[in-house]
C-alpha cells in the first residue's frame, strides 16, 4: 500500500466532491422549479414544519459525483463497477418512491414490499456475484475474535445461509441509513466515517477498486454536505438514503465485514432498533419507550438543538468507525 495508492484515493474523493459541489447550483433550483420539495410529517418536531418544501431528491448529486469518481479512477476493477451498479439500482428504488411521494403526491411511495422485494432482488445479485465471481466464500468473520482465537474466528454459513445473510445485511443497512435521515448532515456525516472505516479494509485486503468506491462516497457525502447541514438547501430524499446503505452494504459483503458494519454504523443500528422498540413497545403495552423515534427526534424532543443532535451523533458515529476497525485486531 504505497504512495500511489492514497493518491489515486485522494483524487477518487476529491473528484467525487467536486462534481458533487458544482452539481449544487445546477440541481437544487431544478428541483425547486419542479416542485419536487419535502413533505414533512405534522406530528414530528414543531420546528420540522418550516423545513417543508425544501428541495428532496439531492442524493442525484452525491450520486453523480460517486460515479463520476469510480468510473474514472476505478473503471478496471470489476468489483468496483458491480458496486456501483448495485448502489445505483437501490437509488433507483428510492427516486421511484421520492417521485411517487413528491410529483405524484402519493404519501406512502412504493409499497413496502415493492420497495423490499426490488432490495433483495439486488442483493442477491451481488451475494452471488461475491461467491461465483469474486472469491468471497460463504463465511462470516467475527469481530474480535483475533483475541481469544489464533487468526479469529469464522462462520461457515453455506451457499444459501450466506445468501440470505447478506441480502438481510443489504436491506438491512439500507433501511437503517433511510431512517438516519431525519436531520439536516445527519446521514451523510455518519456516511463519512463509515465509509472510512470500510474503506481502510478494503486496503487492507488489498481490494482497491473497493477503496475507491469507498473514498468517491466519502467525496460525495462531504460535498453533499455543504448545502444539507443545517440550514439544509437540499435533502437526500430516499435516493440518496438507499443508494448509500446499498453501496455500504455491498462493500461490507465483498470485504467479509459485515458482522463489523453492525459496529462501524453503529448509529444506524440504534436508529433502527429505536423505532423497532417503540413499536412492540406501544403495539404491546401501549406505552412509547423514546419521546419520538427513530432516536435523533428523541434527543429534539428533550430540548436539543438539532445542530447539537447531529455533531453529538458524528462524534459517536466515529467513535464506532474506530471500534470496528479495533475488532480486526490479529484476524488472518
Amino acid at each position: 500500500m504505497g504512495s500511489e495508492t492514497w493518491l489515486l484515493l485522494g483524487k477518487a474523493l476529491l473528484l467525487s466532491l467536486a462534481v458533487t459541489v458544482a452539481l449544487g447550483p445546477v440541481l437544487i433550483p431544478l428541483l425547486r422549479y419542479l416542485k419536487f420539495g419535502q413533505v414533512v410529517r405534522y406530528d414530528g418536531p414543531a420546528r420540522h414544519l418550516s423545513k417543508t418544501g425544501t428541495p428532496t431528491m439531492g442524493g442525484l448529486m452525491f450520486l453523480a459525483g460517486t460515479a463520476c469518481a469510480v468510473l474514472w479512477f476505478a473503471r478496471g476493477y470489476a468489483e468496483a463497477l458491480v458496486v456501483l451498479g448495485v448502489t445505483c439500482g437501490f437509488a433507483l428504488i428510492g427516486f421511484l418512491d421520492d417521485f411517487i411521494k413528491v410529483v405524484l403526491k402519493r404519501p406512502l411511495g412504493l409499497r413496502a414490499r415493492e420497495k423490499i422485494a426490488g432490495q433483495v432482488i439486488l442483493s442477491l445479485l451481488l451475494a452471488f456475484l461475491a461467491v461465483s465471481s469474486f472469491g468471497r466464500g460463504t463465511d462470516v468473520v467475527v469481530p474480535f475474535s483475533g483475541f481469544w482465537v489464533p487468526g479469529g474466528l469464522k462462520l461457515e454459513l453455506g451457499t444459501w445461509g450466506f445468501l440470505a445473510f447478506a441480502a438481510l445485511v443489504m436491506v438491512g443497512t439500507a433501511n437503517a441509513v433511510n431512517l438516519t435521515d431525519g436531520l439536516d448532515g445527519l446521514a451523510a456525516g455518519v456516511t463519512v466515517w463509515a465509509a472510512g472505516a470500510l474503506l481502510l479494509i478494503a486496503l487492507i485486503l488489498d481490494r482497491i477498486g473497493l477503496a475507491v468506491v469507498m473514498a468517491a462516497l466519502m467525496g460525495g457525502c462531504l460535498g453533499f454536505l455543504v448545502y444539507n447541514y443545517h440550514p439544509a438547501k437540499v435533502f437526500m430524499g430516499d435516493t440518496g438514503s438507499l443508494a448509500l446503505g446499498g453501496a455500504l452494504g455491498a462493500a461490507a459483503v465483498l470485504t467479509r465485514s459485515e458482522l463489523f458494519l453492525l459496529i462501524i454504523g453503529g448509529i444506524y443500528v440504534l436508529e433502527a432498533l429505536s423505532v423497532i422498540i417503540q413499536v412492540i413497545s406501544f403495539q404491546l403495552f401501549g406505552r412509547r419507550v423514546f419521546r419520538m423515534s427513530p432516536l435523533h427526534h428523541h434527543f429534539e424532543l428533550g430540548g436539543w438543538s438539532e445542530q447539537r443532535v447531529v455533531l453529538t451523533f458524528w462524534g459517536m458515529a466515529l467513535g464506532l468507525a474506530l471500534l470496528g476497525l479495533a475488532g480486526l485486531y490479529q484476524l488472518g
